[in-house]
């Protein structure tokens, strides 16, 4: 399918962290936007938060986006499908907790997709790096290949079937992630095969998500997630020793990745592809190095750290994004930096 450049978006989950950031890149480029959300209560911050568009930016409510057909609805007249809404918890005992709403959420927006498929042209789906992920061989601490997109990740699937209950609660989440987005490619694959399938999808892969926040937070107390994360290991100093200085893993600031959703409907021929977004590997202690700078009253860690002597659970490249989407990425110092300025405007700095 060619390019969407213009026309209604149907973004799931828009009350989210990574969500509105990408309602609002849509908005600022001409597109027009149906989110959905769980719950009328979690409606008002997006309507008076966007009602300077008018009538181009719309709340419909989903309550439980596993259910078959419940995107019937929100799909009608629409364009292009994001779906970012997916369960984010490593804190389940039983694994089909996660991996079924995950799955069947996927399946049910790709279902309503095709009911539509008259006007959907393109699907974009939030995948993760975990769908990528492979640990380091047996005897080997750290994680040397670097991953691209032609990588899937084998290894917690097979440890949650061996497992099952018993298996870490990430190898869980990276199980669910990996499964839901081979279960998109699966039908997406299998209906391109019978024909006429009528629109496209193109899967983004994401590490942690980082940066300023856009999405309701009233509160320090409602403020939580991936941000909430980088605000307790750096401004609070929540961590100690070699989880600040020698335990790596890689980022992608929340404004690059919605730029990747925007570019990844408005670039020509990137139907069928995945695509890895992330900024670059990271140490906590270099995010504190950064923070420092603009908020002395940050605990400085362990500044006398070793960065060569990091060790990074899995390793992956951005590459074919730059290429092919021609997204630029911010540096962990813009990312940092405007972190503080957004926790220092809302007073919890």
């Amino acid at each position: 399918m060619p390019a969407i450049t213009s026309g209604k978006a149907l973004v799931t989950g828009a009350n989210g962290f990574v969500a509105v950031w990408v309602v609002q890149d849509l908005l600022e480029h001409g597109f027009a936007v149906r989110g959905t959300v769980r719950s009328e209560s979690k409606a008002t911050y997006l309507h008076d938060r966007f009602k300077a568009y008018g009538d181009k930016f719309e709340v419909v409510i989903v309550p439980d986006m596993a259910v078959e057909g419940a995107f019937d609805e929100a799909v009608e007249g629409i364009d292009a499908i994001l779906h970012i809404a997916s369960p984010v918890t490593a804190d389940v005992d039983d694994p089909d907790d996660l991996i079924l709403p995950a799955v069947n959420g996927t399946e049910s927006v790709l279902q309503s997709a095709l009911k539509h498929r008259a006007t959907v042209k393109r699907v974009l789906y939030m995948s993760s790096c975990a769908a990528v992920y492979n640990p380091p061989p047996p005897g080997h601490a750290s994680f040397t290949r670097v991953l691209d997109e032609t990588v899937w990740n084998e290894y917690s699937p097979a440890l949650v079937r061996e497992k099952g209950r018993d298996a870490p609660g990430l190898e869980k989440y990276r199980a669910s992630k990996t499964l839901a987005e081979r279960a998109a490619w699966e039908l997406y694959e299998t209906e391109q095969a019978k024909g006429n399938l009528g629109w496209d999808l193109v899967t983004l892969l994401a590490p942690l998500v980082f940066g300023p926040i856009i999405h309701e937070a009233p509160t320090l107390e409602r403020f939580g997630g991936t941000p909430r994360m980088w605000y307790n290991n750096v401004v609070k100093g929540a961590l100690q020793g070699e989880a600040l200085t020698k335990y790596g893993a890689e980022w992608v600031d929340v404004r690059d990745l919605a730029r990747a959703h925007v570019l990844g409907l408005t670039s020509p021929e990137v139907g069928g592809q995945r695509f890895i977004i992330r900024g670059g590997p990271y140490l906590w202690q270099q995010f504190v190095d950064v923070a420092r700078r603009y908020a002395e009253q940050i605990p400085a860690g362990d500044p006398s750290y070793k960065p060569e002597n990091a060790v990074y659970m899995s390793r992956y490249t951005s590459e074919k994004s730059k290429k092919v989407l021609g997204l630029e990425y911010r540096t962990l110092e813009e990312m940092t930096k405007d972190i503080i300025e957004d926790l220092r405007s809302r007073g919890w700095l």
